[in-house]
This record gives structure tokens, C-alpha cells and sequence, in this order.
């Protein structure tokens, strides 16, 4: 598959404008100061005007940074103003709420302040970890999995055009903790892993990509959470390694970041008896760790934030005044969410005052401060505008982004004896489990997409050991909710005993949408052949993990930490894609989703003009669908829309569909050739007027073949009904062949058929003329060449392979009616509505299935096989037919002679009328049905096409999507769609 990736410009871009952002040319040297702008001049001029204008409690007042939420009451607002006006507040952390009400209440806010005020937010997989309304990334858990760090730098650039769209100068962001204990209760998924190396590098691209975006980053929570059993929310966790433990590990990201210009840090508390001596003396309080380590051993000059004073980690130490003050003197530059702010100004202005705190610490401090609001653009500060905020903060570039980075985490962690991809559809009877207590259909559904996957499910496991047993592959999804990364993950004990167990009976794959953490549950993995990592629940994960299993994907993930005895760091197998339709965005392939609405207009102008009931409308490039829509009802008066499942009759699209691809095959064994008489192949036509004609003269509709035969006609009596010569109502030995409800034609009639024909005379003048004739012949020759009906054959030799399994003749033995969309009712022939049954008449009295018409299938499995063709007879890991083969049959031979006709397939006109749009490759292909559907691909563009429609119900009529060009003002707007 080819992947179009153009983001990573904007961050070179971004970096020329940034260059603060960058890797430094001085990165050896520590002491550059990352709050530096690019004019250090006019930003110093600014920091010292304001400095120098402040009183007292305003520079006090700078230190802190108080939590809001944008939905809450007015008492609590009230209170805000106050500590806005009244003891000048430096900045704003916001934490739950909506971005339209924060936007408004920081534009509010911030007209109070006479100097802006520092905005921050935690939002670490982006501003949904505290907003409803917004975009939700990945979890940093999931991003330590992809081998491809500019994804990650993407990441954290979008996640800063975010911030910044909404006024957030700080991102609380990235958290660097080095997750080696899988119990960690506060951490996990938001670790970006247990190798200190990944954490780093991961970290470091993340904080590049958004500090290019114009916010300030903040590593997070220094010297380090990721070894811990407590949450500092509740309680004041222990680090209990040694000085030189740390200094390897959990300080290493830190050494990193900071000499590539991070802007601040934040500190937690920790008690860290090997750093600081006193007991139980939290990290974010102590000299010897704040100003010793991180500002003086590691020469950190950004901003030192707390963490949040009002957690029990540190407010459980002493009185909130006490602890602000504490806090600054250990070395801290911004105290964060202090529970008694009026309290910590005073105490902090008492310690001025008496000189514990000198007028070099404060200026300190509160000129780092101003210089971050310089940097940040405080200088000249603007309110948010409102107006499409929300769209802004939820794009398709972030979908796009976020569809690339499950492809690249999602990790296959076990594949005894290649079971992934899964291959050879026409040997598999799959069933799909569900395990947890959060939604799997996205999941299904997409399994659904590449075969028969049955949702199995029972009461007891007895009950569904038996109905296992129907199937050779079981695959199980652990969904578990991904509202949060806190959210509950292991497997239930229940699910453990039917996994082993189901396990001893069939092939398992075992696909866990949790953290990796949560195959530490399993006790046994020797029956389990596959197992799949797939991170969170989310639409998103749900659908690529799906692909990757087919194969539609690569598989390139490596697991972030260790999980158990079975799994540890880095484990990951990858393998490539086996060219078989993925699902994707539109961007993701160089086209506009904009565009490509414009097909909906069009395809709805057709169905509110009654050109037809409904439509199925798939468009694929580059190995993926990235349009797959449908329209109105499968009826005018009735209420079943058409969805994706339901099946068309696809007329002619029979003719390149079923019987050349069996052609191909057979010329592929050296049976026939194309310049094969057909006297060498049907010796009854030796003494005909057709023996000479050729394969390729036929099935390029230059043979003088009659075009069309209305077989049927013969057998109606004189009041144009069945006659009983040929029909009876039921069916009986010598009245077997079904053509409609209660109306059985005579088993001998086909060979009467293939008499007319080979006795029909010669069109008088050599030329082109369309005919399904050579379609009749051809299934003759295959049936009798093969002793086995065309309809079997061709399911076993490409549609059972294909996973095409809503594509099949004779509908009715396979699907309801509900599923399958009616053509006609007719009123001259079977006298009822036709649903289930073939349209074509012909097609009909040969049992549903003819060499020219017959097949039903919707929109995906008739792209399916176009792909195939698109790729050379290649698709899903198997070859199908040659490229030789594909090519000899995709030429036009007779285009001199103003026949535009490849063999079999039709191709884009040669003058001003034909197929297609013109706008398209000559080397594409494909061919239309009468009952409106039409295929086509195009391997310059590798666009495939499908339109599927029931224009014929309730009467064929005026072909209304012929005459205004329907199909082709499509096809059209899909190569306007190109941007690449």
C-alpha cells in the first residue's frame, strides 16, 4: 500500500518561524535558556518595563497559577475575579468544561488582568483530557509503540495548534516518567514505556513538534513517577532507589529535553529518600532537588512549575501558606493550584519582608515568568476568537494523523505459525468472541468487510464450545472502555478460564484493545496462536486493527514495556501488507474529502429525481476505499434504505466479473488462445456460420454476432403470459429451471437457446456491435470444458479466495430479501416484482446463472475483484492471473477500426462519446450493467470506481442516469478529488 504523508512540512515550516524549537547548534551547552524569543532585546526591554511597574503583591501575585473551570458557578467565577484583580494572579490552569464556554470566560478573564496572564492545561493526549467537544489522541502508552518518531513529533505539533487555537500557552506535556511498575496506579498509559531510550526519544519529538507550534512544553513529574504503587493525588508515593539509579534512569529524559530547549518542568511529590535526606519530605519542597538537581546539576533555566498544591502528596506536609512558601524557597518558579492563595501571598510577601526571600530570588522567578508571556505572545495579547472554534479543534487532519498512528502501534505480539495475516479466505470459517464491557462492533464490522465473520455469543461455556465448533478461527476481542487511560483493563476470571478453553479447541487470535499490561493475566499462551496489542477501544483502533489482520495493513509495532513472562519491551513481529483493500481517509491517498462531497450531490439529485431507488457508491485509490456511501431506499414507496450489505443485480458487470476472469484462466493454461476459433472449442459450431470467429474478434463485439435475443418471447402464449408448453407453477424433473416465484421454465430450453444462437445469422457489416451472445458461447464452453456449472465455478476459483462472499448467482439461497435490492416489476414476461432473481430474461431461463448476466454483490466485493485487476492479478497474498494476462485482455485491438472494446472489458471512449468521463487513463478498464451499474479502474491513477443502482425499478424505462450522464459526472468529480 502507498501512504501520502505532507504533514511534516508544516513542522519545518513552523521550526523556520520557531527556531527556539529546534535542536540548538549550542545543545552541548546547558545554559542556553529556552525562554529566550527571538528578539532577546525587545523581549528583555518588556519583561524589565512591566517588572519595574509592578508593586509588590503584583510580583507576588505572578507566582501563582490557579485551576478554573470553565462550567463552574458564579460563586466560584467570583472568586476568581477576585484573585484576578485583587492579588494578581500570573496565570490560569483550565481544567474541565467546553472550549466554546473556556474561550469566552478566558477572553473575560483576561480583560481583567492588567498584565495577560500565562495560560496552561493538561492535555497530554490533547485538550479531551480535560474538554468535552475535543480532539483525543493517542495515549503516550500507544505512541511508545511506533518505530516512526515523526509521528510522535506530529503528535505533539497538533496537539499545540490545538492549545494554541484556544489560548493555552503551556501544555502540561510530555509526561517522561519511565513506567517500569506495571502497577503504577496514576501513570501507565500515559507513560510513553518502561526503556528510558524510547521515553526519551518519544518525549523529545513530542515536545519538538509542539513547542513549533508556538506552545511551551512541560517535562513531567520530575525526578520521576514511573516506579511508584501510590497516586501523589492521595497520598506522598516512595522512590526507593538509589542516587545513581535515578540519575541512569528516571533523570535521563530530563538531561535530554533540557539540552534541546524544553521549556519547563514540573515537579511531584515524592518522597525520594536517596535525593532528599529528610523523612517523608516531598520532592516539590526541597532545595536539594529543585535547585541542587534540576536547576544547578542539570543547569535547567526554564520554568519550574509544582506540581498541584492542593494535592494530598504535599498538602498533607503542612498549612497551604506554609507549603507556597516552602515551595518557592526550594527553587520553584510557578506555584500551581495553591488551596489558599490570599494565605500564600502573604506569607511569601512576610518572608520578603524580612528578608528570607531577597529581591534577586523574586525578580528571578517573575522575570522568568514575563519572559515566557513575551515568548508565548503576551506582548501583544489577542482574545480567542470563537467563530468555528469547535471545528477547529476537531479536524480531519487529525483523524488522518490519528488513522496513522494506530497503524504504526498496533502490535502483533505472537504469530505461531503465521497465522496473521490471515489468508486463504476460501478455507477459513471465522468467528469473532467479544470479551469486556465495552463496545466491539466497529471492529466486526470491519472484519466483516473481508469475509464471513460470525458474531458468536452464549450464555454458558458449554453452549458456546458447541457452537464453536462450526468454525476453524476464533477471533477475540478484549474491549474494555477507553474513555480513560485509568480505566479498568484485565481480563475477568471468566474470561480467562473461556479463553484457555476455547483455546484447546480452536485457533485463536486474541486481539486486546487495553494497555499491554493486561496480558500479565495470562497464566498459559501455548494454544493462543496469535495475539494482537491494539492499545484502546477507540473507532479508530478498532478499524486499522481489523485491517492489519487481513493484512490490509503491515503490522509495525513493538511493545513499549513488558508484560508478564511472555512479552517483554520491544517484542513486536512485523510483516508487510498483502495488497488487499484497506479502509481509510481520502487525505490518506491524496484526495479531498471536501471534494468528494460533491459526489453526494450528485448521487442525491439522482434519487430525488427518481433516476433510480437507491445507489451504493464505492471509490478506492491506492489500495484503500476512501468513499463508501449509500443512498435513498431500495424502493420508491418503501422504507428500506440501501446499506452497505445489501446486494444489486449487477447485469453486465457479469461479463468481466464471472466469465472472463475464468477466459483469462483458461488462456493462462494454454486451453485456448486468444485467436481460438470457436470451432476448436465448440466442434458444434464447426459447420455454422461462426466457426472462424475468434476469442478475441467475440469478446471485443467485432464477431457481426446478433446483439440480443429475446429468448423469452417464444415462450409466451397468446396473451404474451408463460405458456404452459414451457412453464409450470411448480417445479417437476422436466420443469426445473426457476425463474421466478411459481413459474419453473422446461430443463430442456438452454440447449434451445445455444441453437437459436449458433443458427442466428451474421450481422451483414463487419464493425463493432455490443452483444451478449459471445457470453452464452463462453459459458457453454467453460461448463462443459470444467463439467461443472459456472456459478460453482467461479466462487471456488476467486470469489471464496477473494472473501467476495456477498457476490454469488441465484441471491436467494444465500440472503433475504431485505438484503437484496428488487430490479423491476414486471409486467411481460414472470409478471411480478423480480427481487432475487436475475433482471436479464435470458439470464433467467438458463437458472439465474448466464455467461452475461446473473451476479449479485454490493459495491466493496465488486471493488475487490476490480483490485485484483488494478493489480495485476494479484490480491491478498495470492496470485489470481498473470500481468501478462491482464494486459493481453486490457488492449484494444480494433481501435483503428473505431472500436474502442478491449477483450472483454470495455474501455474509454476513442471519441467525443463513450463510458467514461474522459478524463482518464487510456489503460483503464471496466464495463456498466443495464440495471445502472458500472465498474472501472484506472492503473496510472489506481482508482477503482463502483456504482451500484436499481435504475430499472419499477420499470426499465428511459435510462435516466444514461441520459444525464450520471455515473460519469461522477467519476469526474472523484479525479477533481486528486490534489496529490
Amino acid at each position: 500500500m502507498k501512504y501520502i504523508y505532507s504533514l511534516t512540512s508544516i513542522i519545518l515550516l513552523s521550526c523556520f518561524y520557531y527556531p527556539w524549537a529546534q535542536s540548538s547548534p549550542m545543545q552541548n551547552n546547558t545554559s542556553i535558556n529556552p525562554l529566550l524569543a527571538e528578539n532577546p532585546v525587545a523581549q528583555q526591554k518588556w519583561v524589565d518595563s512591566i517588572y519595574n511597574g509592578m508593586t509588590l503583591e503584583e510580583k507576588l501575585g505572578q507566582l501563582f497559577m490557579v485551576q478554573v473551570f470553565s462550567s463552574q458557578d458564579a460563586k466560584t467565577r467570583e472568586k476568581i475575579e477576585n484573585l484576578i484583580t485583587e492579588h494578581h494572579i500570573g496565570g490560569i490552569i483550565y481544567s474541565k468544561g467546553g472550549p466554546v464556554r473556556q474561550a469566552k470566560l478566558n477572553n473575560e478573564l483576561q480583560a481583567l488582568s492588567k498584565v495577560p496572564m500565562l495560560i496552561g492545561m493538561d492535555a497530554e493526549w490533547g485538550l479531551s483530557m480535560r474538554l468535552d467537544s475535543t480532539y483525543a489522541f493517542p495515549w503516550n502508552m500507544t505512541l511508545g509503540a511506533i518505530k516512526d518518531n515523526a509521528l510522535v513529533q506530529q503528535t505533539g505539533y497538533q496537539v499545540g495548534e490545538h492549545c494554541k487555537r484556544l489560548g493555552v500557552h503551556f501544555n502540561f506535556a510530555p509526561v517522561v516518567d519511565i513506567n517500569t511498575n506495571p502497577a503504577n496506579p496514576i501513570i501507565g498509559n500515559r507513560s510513553f514505556g518502561e526503556d528510558r531510550d524510547n521515553v526519551t526519544v518519544k518525549a523529545l519529538a513530542f515536545m519538538r513538534g509542539m513547542q513549533s507550534a508556538g506552545v511551551l512544553a512541560n517535562a513531567k513529574h520530575f525526578p520521576g513517577h514511573g516506579d511508584t504503587e501510590g497516586d501523589s493525588h492521595k497520598t506522598l508515593p516512595t522512590i526507593g532507589f538509589d542516587e545513581k539509579r535515578i540519575d541512569s534512569i528516571e533523570l535521563y529524559p530530563y538531561k535530554r529535553l533540557i539540552k534541546e530547549g524544553l521549556s519547563s518542568v514540573m515537579v511531584a511529590h515524592l518522597n525520594v529518600p536517596s535525593l532528599e535526606p529528610r523523612q517523608g519530605y516531598p520532592s516539590s519542597l526541597s532545595e536539594r532537588i529543585v535547585t541542587d538537581i534540576l536547576r544547578e546539576r542539570l543547569q535547567f533555566q526554564g520554568l519550574i512549575f509544582t506540581d498541584a498544591l492542593e494535592m494530598k502528596g504535599v498538602s498533607n506536609y503542612s498549612e497551604s501558606g506554609d507549603v507556597d512558601l516552602t515551595a518557592f524557597l526550594a527553587g520553584n518558579d510557578v506555584l500551581l493550584m495553591s488551596e489558599d492563595v490570599p494565605a500564600g501571598v502573604s506569607k511569601l510577601g512576610e518572608a520578603y519582608a524580612k528578608g528570607v526571600i531577597s529581591e534577586e530570588r523574586l525578580s528571578h522567578s517573575v522575570k522568568k515568568i514575563l519572559m515566557a508571556k513575551y515568548k508565548v505572545g503576551l506582548d501583544h495579547y489577542v482574545p480567542i476568537e470563537t467563530e468555528q472554534l469547535e471545528e477547529d479543534l476537531n479536524r480531519l487532519k487529525d483523524d488522518l494523523l490519528y488513522s496513522q498512528l494506530m497503524e504504526s502501534a498496533i502490535t502483533v505480539v505472537r504469530n505461531k505459525q503465521q497465522v496473521l495475516p490471515i489468508r486463504h479466505l476460501d478455507t477459513k470459517k471465522i468467528a469473532y468472541v467479544k470479551f469486556g464491557d465495552d463496545d466491539g462492533s466497529v471492529f466486526l464490522n470491519e472484519l466483516q468487510k473481508y469475509t464471513k465473520v460470525h458474531e458468536v455469543s452464549a450464555d454458558n461455556l458449554d453452549e458456546l464450545l458447541t457452537k464453536l465448533q462450526n468454525y476453524n478461527t476464533v477471533i477475540i476481542g478484549l474491549h474494555k472502555s477507553n474513555a480513560s487511560p485509568w480505566k479498568p483493563y484485565q481480563f475477568t476470571n471468566q474470561e480467562l478460564v473461556w479463553l484457555y478453553e476455547i483455546a484447546r479447541t480452536n485457533n485463536v487470535i486474541l486481539d486486546v484493545f487495553v494497555r499491554p499490561y493486561a496480558l500479565m493475566d495470562l497464566q498459559s499462551i501455548e494454544n493462543i496462536e496469535s495475539i494482537v496489542v491494539s492499545y484502546q477501544n477507540s473507532k479508530i483502533a478498532q478499524e486499522k486493527s481489523a485491517q492489519i489482520l487481513f493484512g490490509a495493513l503491515p503490522a509495525k509495532g513493538h511493545l513499549p514495556v513488558s508484560a508478564g513472562e511472555y512479552f517483554k519491551v520491544g517484542d513486536g513481529v512485523e510483516y508487510t501488507d498483502i495488497e488487499l483493500l484497506g479502509y481509510g481517509l481520502p487525505e490518506s491517498v491524496g484526495m479531498s474529502s471536501e471534494k468528494l462531497r460533491k459526489l453526494d450531490s450528485v448521487a442525491n439529485y439522482a434519487v430525488y429525481n427518481e433516476m433510480t431507488p437507491g445507489i451504493q457508491l464505492l471509490v478506492a485509490r491506492k489500495g484503500k476505499v476512501i468513499y463508501n456511501k449509500n443512498f435513498g431506499k431500495h424502493t420508491y414507496e418503501g422504507d428500506e434504505v440501501v446499506k452497505s450489505n445489501d446486494i444489486y443485480d449487477l447485469a453486465s458487470l457479469t461479463k468481466i466479473l464471472a466469465t472472463l476472469p475464468l477466459v483469462m484462466e483458461l488462456e493462462e493454461r494454454g486451453e485456448i488462445s486468444l485467436n481460438t476459433k470457436l470451432s476448436k472449442i465448440l466442434p458444434e459450431f464447426k459447420e455454422s456460420n461462426k466457426r472462424n470467429i475468434t476469442i478475441k474478434e467475440m469478446l471485443s463485439h467485432c464477431a457481426r454476432l446478433t446483439p440480443w435475443i429475446p429468448f423469452y418471447t417464444a415462450t409466451l402464449d397468446s396473451l404474451k403470459k408463460p405458456s404452459p408448453e414451457y412453464y409450470r407453477r411448480k417445479p417437476s424433473p422436466k420443469f426445473n429451471i426457476k425463474v421466478a416465484d411459481e413459474v419453473y421454465l422446461r430443463y430442456d430450453y438452454p440447449d434451445t437457446m445455444q441453437k437459436i444462437i449458433m443458427e442466428s445469422e451474421l450481422l451483414p457489416k463487419a464493425g463493432y456491435r455490443y452483444s451478449d451472445m459471445p457470453y452464452y458461447i463462453l459459458k457453454k464452453y467453460i461448463e462443459g470444458f470444467y463439467d461443472q456449472p459456472l456459478d460453482e465455478l467461479v466462487q471456488e476459483h476467486f470469489y471464496k479466495a477473494l472473501g467476495a462472499n456477498h457476490t454469488t448467482y441465484n441471491p436467494s439461497k444465500l440472503f433475504s430479501n431485505s438484503q437484496i435490492v428488487p430490479t423491476e416489476v414486471d409486467d411481460y414476461y414472470r409478471y411480478q416484482t423480480i427481487q432475487g432473481y436475475v433482471h436479464d430474461m435470458g439470464a433467467a431461463m438458463e437458472n439465474g446463472v448466464g455467461g452475461h448476466a446473473g451476479v449479485f454483490s454490493n459495491a466493496n466485493d465488486v471493488a475487490k475483484i476490480m483490485q485484483m485487476y488494478l493489480q495485476k492479478g494479484f490480491y491478498g497474498g495470492r496470485r489470481y492471473l498473470k500481468p501478462e494476462t491482464i494486459e493481453k485482455f486490457n488492449t484494444c485491438y480494433y481501435c483503428d477500426a473505431d472500436n474502442r472494446r478491449g477483450v472483454g472489458f470495455d474501455k474509454p471512449q476513442l471519441g467525443d462519446s463513450g463510458p467514461t468521463c474522459g478524463c482518464l487513463s487510456m489503460t483503464s478498464f471496466g464495463h456498466s450493467g443495464f440495471t445502472g451499474t458500472y465498474a472501472w479502474a484506472d492503473p496510472e491513477e489506481e482508482i477503482v470506481y463502483v456504482f451500484l443502482a436499481n435504475r430499472t425499478y419499477p420499470t426499465a424505462g428511459k435510462n435516466l442516469l444514461l441520459r444525464e450522464n450520471i455515473r460519469t459526472e461522477i467519476q469526474r468529480l472523484i479525479y477533481e478529488a486528486i490534489e496529490d
